[in-house]
């Protein structure tokens, strides 16, 4: 048989970050939001632990165990003493280091997968804990939603959200490394006093009123200066996206994507339309949130 699970891309809608701990790692107020863009992971029985991945960017996923999806197996499979001897087929629509967790969004979705598959039966609690052992930011691939993220990111508290949100989403025409972008936010805060990540009230009461005028008056990501400093040229995507009608713009997460809040569906539709014409970005992509967590859509029998 075989388990297909779909597991959504997330914005930061607010990325507080603290100075670097003495494990490297840097305290968050990250406030997530999972939007419709999805990728899809299938999990079929194998000889052997493989992974294949197709669609958009699909050349630059890695296919061995440093994958998040394979990771995610063998981290089960070693908990409950079997072989995690799985195909794991990776159907990408998230873009690829783009700051909107498609790597682990894999992890997530294919953890889930092989408990499905393997009927392991894991508790949400051993999902989760697993989740957080592979990365910061797979627990709320599973959980989805919107939530704030506390520690490095991984303590998840579930917001409420009032309503739809309508986003814009520009792609770079090349990368930028997430470990890159926190040293440069290391290297730019150098001798400031840096304040504990705390989460904004007006964000979260925004986010529970469904209000995208509020919201768009209380974004915020610290790691966009660092982002900028990497890469100047994503300031004329965010003033262009400005230009054409979206009510903010900012960098999602460590980049280089960037993400504009419209509206409405119409008025989404229609910043993206300036940004494709524009020759800014590589592709441009519209979805709202927020967007269910990691979910089985079909499990198939042999």
């Amino acid at each position: 048989m075989s388990v297909t699970v779909r597991v959504p891309a997330k914005v930061n809608v607010q990325l507080a970050v603290g100075a670097a701990r003495p494990d490297g790692f840097h305290d968050l107020a990250n406030v997530f939001l999972a939007v419709g863009l999805y990728d899809e992971v299938t999990v079929t029985p194998a000889d052997e632990l493989r992974v294949t991945c197709e669609g958009p960017d699909a050349d630059q996923v890695p296919l061995d165990v440093t994958n998040l999806a394979a990771r995610a197996a063998i981290a089960l499979a070693e908990r409950r003493g079997i072989d995690p001897a799985v195909h794991l087929h990776i159907a990408k629509d998230i873009p690829v280091a783009g700051g909107m967790a498609g790597g682990s969004a894999d992890g997530a979705g294919a953890l889930l997968a092989c408990d499905a598959l393997w009927g392991a039966n894991a508790s949400r609690e051993e999902l989760l804990d697993i989740c957080a052992q592979l990365g910061s930011d797979v627990p709320f691939s599973l959980v989805g939603g919107a939530a704030l993220g506390t520690g490095r990111g991984e303590k998840l508290r579930a917001l409420e959200v009032g309503g739809t949100f309508h986003w814009v989403f520009a792609m770079a025409g090349r990368g930028l490394s997430t470990p890159a972008v926190f040293r440069e936010f290391d290297r730019l805060g150098e001798g400031a006093d840096i304040p504990a990540p705390v989460a904004s009230e007006p964000l979260l009461d925004a986010l529970a009123k469904g209000d995208p005028d509020a919201l768009a008056a209380a974004v915020s990501n610290d790691l966009q200066p660092a982002a900028l400093s990497l890469f100047p040229e994503l300031a004329d995507t965010l003033a262009a996206g400005r230009a054409a009608g979206a009510l903010t713009a900012l960098v999602s997460g460590s980049g280089p994507t960037t993400a504009f809040l419209a509206r409405d569906a119409e008025s989404a539709a229609a910043v993206a339309e300036t940004l494709r014409s524009s020759g800014m970005c590589r592709a441009v992509r519209t979805a709202s949130g927020p967007a269910p967590g990691a979910t089985v859509v079909r499990a198939a029998g042999a």
